[in-house]
């Protein structure tokens, strides 16, 4: 399930990144967007989404977020 899948205010837990792009990856790595750390929707935004990752919230692209592999 991606973060494409995920009902808005559950928190779920990162289980992997899926993406070839190295910049991509260490960009997410240092939104603290890496496997095992909580992610929860807060809302939906045409085009993307809301997401509280650690102690804060970042507005994050479909496309980025079809990348964030999600576990309930």
């Amino acid at each position: 399930m991606t973060l494409l899948d995920a009902t808005e205010g559950i928190e779920y837990t990162v289980k992997a990144i899926e993406t070839d792009d190295e910049e991509l990856d260490a960009f997410l790595f240092s939104l603290g967007c890496y496997s095992g750390e909580p992610i929860t929707v807060v809302s939906r935004r045409r085009g993307g989404c809301v997401v509280s990752i650690k102690d804060g919230r970042y507005n994050i692209d479909n496309g980025l977020a079809e990348a964030i592999v999600i576990e309930g």
